[in-house]
């Protein structure tokens, strides 16, 4: 993997962590300041942020591999 394969899967590690973040950030909220009347919510917030923290530790675990050679 070259130089330039490797920034472009450092800078996608990055953007996932920032969408994994946001997706942490609504699950708080729901937590600290609408549960338990969006209890509704739940489902939907916690799979999204099981996906996107799926996706950042997936991209780390290929980036982790790819700068060992």
């Amino acid at each position: 993997m070259g130089a330039d394969d490797l920034a472009a899967l450092d800078k996608e590690v990055k953007k996932l962590k920032r969408i994994a973040s946001e997706w942490a950030s609504q699950l708080h909220d729901l937590v600290e300041d609408r549960l338990p009347a969006a209890y509704h919510e739940i489902p939907g917030i916690s799979q999204s942020t099981y996906d996107a923290c799926k996706a950042w530790a997936d991209a780390s675990a290929r980036l982790a591999a790819a700068q060992k050679g």
